[in-house]
């Protein structure tokens, strides 16, 4: 049995859970999600609590038994309490501007500025220094991809540290050059 699959996933107040044949529909304070749920597997909702199971042993049960319960889990997580990615801009001229709510603009030491999209259901805020932006949404992949889409702009350098990582990464440090 799973570890990960065979734990219940708590349903808090405010949040409703329809359970439909390959579906799992949640609606909650901060929004609506749906995650899809592979064959073989089905969720079970009792005493306020959701249940995944599979059908037989398996390997390919086994291992989508986890992989639906982390999906249920987040999309419940999602509803309630949303995700938050935290990046950090590092290097002298580096900032960010955000227009709007549909756009922000990065300049990262290229000889243009960078118009960046902002997609729906996604929200980004810089702090007031320009270096620091916020990627919050209710879908835990989207706000993941985005916030990597954003440090692919300008990946951190091991010289000088200099580009766009995240607010916990550590960045490898090369010595560089040495003078006789």
């Amino acid at each position: 049995m799973s570890r990960v699959g065979k734990k219940p996933i708590p349903v808090p107040p405010g949040v409703t859970v329809t359970l439909n044949p390959g579906t799992v529909h949640v609606k909650g304070p901060k929004g609506e999600l749906t995650t899809t749920v592979m064959d073989g597997i089905t969720v079970e909702q009792e005493n306020g609590q959701l249940q995944v199971n599979r059908a037989d042993d398996t390997k390919e049960q086994r291992a989508f038994h986890g992989l639906v319960r982390a999906l249920v889990a987040n999309t419940v997580t999602g509803v309630t309490e949303g995700f938050k990615k935290e990046l950090t801009i590092v290097g002298i001229g580096y900032k960010a501007v955000a227009e709007g709510k549909d756009k922000v603009v990065f300049h990262l030491g290229y000889s243009h500025s960078i118009d960046f999209p902002v997609p729906e259901g996604i929200s980004i805020s810089v702090d007031k220094k320009q270096t620091s932006v916020v990627v919050e949404g209710i879908d835990r992949q989207q706000v993941g991809q985005v916030a990597a889409e954003i440090r692919a702009l300008r990946k951190p350098e091991p010289y000088k540290g200099k580009g766009v990582r995240y607010a916990n990464e550590m960045v490898k440090r090369k010595q560089g050059k040495t003078s006789a």
